[in-house]
């Protein structure tokens, strides 16, 4: 009854460690063609599949390094020969690596059928059209714009305080003066999401500038008649003595 407990027990370290060593081997030299693939598409991940008569290989990857490999065959379970868990079973891997040679075949292949893909590419282009003559005409009648802004801000920090604002709707738009001080902090056109035809960033588009300023001098219109109703209330602000 104790034959059993004295036998010999075969270990399986060998095969083990030769799995392992296999494994770090193909990693290494999947992982050069994970870069080619990462540089070739220009991206830092990625993946591709590559079919040999046995099955499907696809190699993700990220970094230039590989995330997996993974071989399908016709028949049988996948195989991830390279993953970032364990390493496959010898007989797995065994399987695997009987047709490792056509999967970089197929590779091969498919950089050799990019050969002459750039050949007819173009290498001059059109001239390009210039905008400087455009933005520098935007630029000065939105210069003309902060100047009246200004020179309402000037009159809005005498008349009301050091800073606040001045609203009016001109064609059914809110139009929006915000000044600290006699300067202008910005001039606003829609509402919170509108545009901005003053402002401390940059200038709107060219576009928004040719549908705007038409109405600047209607805003500058009601901005006086907004300072004329100012004037009329302070004439009537009187010190006389009661009788």
């Amino acid at each position: 009854m104790t034959e059993g407990l004295e036998a010999d027990v075969e270990e399986l370290g060998d095969v083990a460690t030769r799995r392992d060593e296999l494994a770090s081997r193909i990693r290494t030299h999947a992982g050069e063609i994970a870069r080619e693939l990462a540089v070739f598409q220009g991206g830092d991940y990625g993946q591709e599949t590559f079919e040999t008569e046995d099955g499907s290989w696809t190699l993700k990857y990220e970094a230039g390094d590989v995330q997996y490999l993974r071989f399908d065959p016709r028949s049988g379970d996948e195989i991830y020969v390279v993953s970032s868990k364990h390493p496959p079973e010898p007989e797995a891997l065994e399987t695997a690596l009987a047709d490792y040679g056509a999967f970089v075949a197929a590779y091969n292949a498919y950089v050799r059928s990019m050969d002459g893909l750039l050949v007819d590419v173009p290498e001059t282009f059109p001239e390009i059209e210039t905008t400087a003559e455009l933005v520098a005409e935007r630029d000065r009648i939105i210069e003309r714009i902060r100047e009246v802004g200004n020179a309402m801000a000037s009159e809005l920090y005498r008349y009301e305080g050091e800073y606040g604002t001045y609203a009016t709707t001109i064609g059914g738009t809110r139009w929006e003066l915000k000044y600290d001080g006699d300067v202008a902090s910005y001039l606003r056109v829609g509402g919170s999401d509108g545009t901005y035809l003053i402002s401390q960033y940059g200038p709107p588009a060219a576009t928004e500038v040719r549908r705007l300023a038409e109405d600047v001098p209607l805003f500058v219109e009601s901005f006086n008649e907004h300072v004329d109703e100012l004037e009329a209330d302070l004439a009537t602000v009187s010190f006389a003595e009661n009788e």
